[in-house]
């Protein structure tokens, strides 16, 4: 954010007011601050000796809300006043009253060029993206050269999913200061969304040959080389963003998020990195030890949910049932048993969210606030039990986590694995994904939902389930549309074993990654060095979701990776009639297709082991009127099971967290 520096008025002294501005100039802030307390108690009514110890205040990240105040009430038409103002308003969380002190800069001089951009930046906190864009283009329009204001206008257009004028807007920056190392990042990222993934590794690469001890650049690469699969280079370069900056949490989440995706993990280790990560994210904070919160177990709770993902994402797609049925007329929230109190810690939006919203309490967009003011948010919410829905995936907020804001805080269905994070007490699994011998891998207790620890919401898009294909292909089509990093070499390996083992069929893949030529030969590649001859591989990439849904109507039979197995891919694939076959694991990210198949009522697709997994699949594709009966009926099959009754999922969440909290109301946690 961009703050103006002092001028000199005529209503000091001018050489008081000239020794300020020049102590200001040199970056003396402390001296300043000093002597322009002095002068307000001097000249209680003089403007600039107040305004002066505003900027000085805020420039230093100190609290200058009343020196502000009084510069406007003394100035009130004064646009850089109004403006100072709301950038400690923005400073302080205060995002609304923020707006309106920069609109009313705006209004005072429609072509003061920061105030159009501060106001910009605001609104993209408030969850304004749109208008945060007319903000932005005002700006540029009024200074041509205002290269923050095209990089801001590059984020506002990445979370409205503009992702190709999000690009020009990073490369307009860039024009503009070719070693700008926020938009050389920023412009690595989009085109990583925009699945042109060499062309963002070589932003990346740029971004380390102009300043390689970059440690968010080796952070941002590590991302997209997991994204690529390939994960020694990426683990490689999270590591080398941590030797640079040890405190980086960002990546070390992203680091903890990698490794779930390699072979061969003994969760021991995955335990101690995530416990590190807890220890580091402790250390330093005054957590909160005591609560406002009445003590008694049958009101109503003030349950809050954490996340980044309330939009078009998996998060977003098994929420969004649950909620409504929590909030149904007949509901938990309609008879006074618990409200709903959302925190987005992104600023993006879509018709999902507006969905999301609708089924909550209360909605606060959280991106903009530090760890301390959102837990101070939350405390001031009420907030009984705080949820968790992201673990260690983007956006996450576990840091505030730390500060322990509620009694009573859960990690609940964005993450598969401990986020190491002392202060959340509970992490919701069942029976089928964390049996209780593997308790020990999480620093949470562990609290189980009686059947399955996530619930899918049917999608809107109305695609039917198609006919079995191979009853016109005469050959069994198997496929996968998880994201090809899920697809290790023993992945590969195994499945190049089943197509072996059954004669004549075909492989289907669908991820977005399979847009870019160089990622889809690598993949045909490694299935022809497994002795795979790559004409029977289909390999797509991304879709709009209905015609994303349309594309199982080519498969007859899921395969489940491993270690990280399918969620959402297999949940929709069973309602597209398409049964997955799934291998048994060690950890809850291995398990989570056993949690889905049994839940299903589909034991049979769950494979012990390697052997059994290859015998499953030739004996299920040697029944092939069999595969077409079930897929007749597995949609409805499943629609009335566990994994998609979402008003039978709430009623044992809800059981869930009143559970909890007469375990705190006892203090027995």
């Amino acid at each position: 954010m961009k703050k103006h520096k002092p001028s000199v008025p005529a209503s000091l002294p001018r050489e008081e007011a000239q020794q300020l501005v020049n102590l200001f100039n040199a970056g003396r802030y402390a001296d300043v601050e000093l002597r322009a307390r002095l002068l307000v108690d001097l000249y209680p009514t003089a403007p600039f000796a107040w305004k002066i110890l505003g900027t000085v205040l805020l420039v230093q990240g100190k609290d200058g809300l009343k020196a502000l105040q009084k510069t406007v009430a003394l100035l009130p038409t004064d646009p850089e006043a109004h403006s100072n103002l709301g950038n400690m308003y923005k400073a302080l969380g205060r995002f609304e009253e923020a707006a309106a002190s920069h609109q009313q800069a705006i209004q005072l001089k429609p072509d003061h060029a920061l105030a159009h951009y501060n106001l910009g930046i605001v609104l993209r906190d408030l969850g304004r993206p749109a208008d945060a864009v007319v903000s932005f283009r005002q700006a540029i329009k009024l200074k041509p050269d205002f290269t923050d204001a095209y990089f801001n206008l590059g984020i506002a257009l990445t979370d409205l999913d503009r992702f190709e004028e999000a690009a020009a807007s990073y490369r307009q920056a860039l024009a503009l200061q070719p070693k700008f190392l926020g938009a050389h990042c920023n412009l690595g990222i989009v085109l990583k969304d925009m699945g042109r993934y060499d062309e963002a590794v070589a932003a990346f690469q740029r971004l380390l040959e102009l300043k390689p001890d970059d440690a968010a650049a080796h952070n941002n690469l590590g991302n997209l080389l997991k994204d690529l699969g390939r994960l020694d280079e990426a683990a490689a370069h999270c590591r080398e963003a941590l030797k640079l900056k040890p405190d980086y949490n960002e990546a070390t989440s992203n680091l903890l998020f990698a490794l779930n995706y390699v072979a061969g993990q003994q969760p021991d280790v995955l335990l101690n990195e995530a416990k590190a990560y807890g220890e580091r994210v402790a250390r330093g904070v005054q957590p909160y030890t005591s609560w406002p919160n009445t003590r008694d177990a049958a009101r109503p709770l003030r349950v809050g949910l954490v996340s980044g993902d309330l939009n078009q994402h998996p998060v977003g797609f098994f929420m969004e049932g649950v909620l409504k049925a929590l909030s149904a007329q007949d509901g938990a929230r309609a008879a006074g048993r618990l409200s709903l109190h959302a925190y987005a810690t992104q600023a993006r939006r879509d018709a999902l969210t507006e969905r999301l919203q609708a089924c909550c309490d209360s909605w606060c967009v959280a991106a903009g606030l530090s760890d301390q003011a959102l837990a101070e948010r939350i405390r001031a919410d009420g907030i009984d039990i705080l949820v968790d829905l992201s673990g260690h995936t983007a956006y996450n907020r576990l840091p505030m986590f730390a500060l322990k804001p509620a009694p009573v805080q859960v990690s609940w269905l964005g993450y598969f694995a401990t986020t190491g994070v002392a202060a959340i007490d509970y992490l919701l699994a069942d029976p089928w994904t964390v049996p209780h011998a593997h308790e020990a891998h999480f620093t949470e207790q562990i609290w189980r939902l009686p059947e399955t620890r996530m619930c899918f919401t049917p999608p809107d898009a109305d695609v039917p389930v198609a006919p079995l294909p191979a009853l016109n292909q005469g050959h069994i089509t198997f496929g996968c549309f998880n994201n090809i990093t899920k697809l290790n070499d023993e992945v590969v390996a195994l499945w190049a074993r089943v197509l072996k083992a059954v004669e004549g069929s075909r492989l289907m893949l669908k991820a977005k990654q399979l847009d870019e030529a160089s990622v889809k030969q690598g993949l045909l590649s490694r299935f022809e060095a497994q002795g795979i001859d790559p004409q029977r591989l289909t390999l797509a990439g991304r879709s709009p979701r209905a015609e994303y849904l349309a594309a199982y109507g080519e498969v007859d039979i899921g395969l489940d990776p491993f270690p990280f197995t399918g969620g959402t891919t297999s949940a929709e694939s069973l309602w597209m009639g398409v049964p997955v076959l799934t291998l048994d694991g060690d950890r809850l990210v291995s398990r989570q297709g056993v949690g889905l198949m049994m839940n299903a009522s589909l034991a049979d697709w769950v494979a012990r082991d390697a052997d059994d997994y290859v015998a499953k699949a030739v004996a299920h594709a040697a029944d092939v009127p069999a595969l077409a009966a079930l897929r007749a009926g597995l949609r409805q099959q499943v629609l009335a099971s566990p994994v998609f009754d979402g008003e039978r999922f709430a009623r044992h969440l809800e059981s869930a967290l009143r559970g909890m909290w007469l375990k705190w109301c006892e203090n027995k946690v």
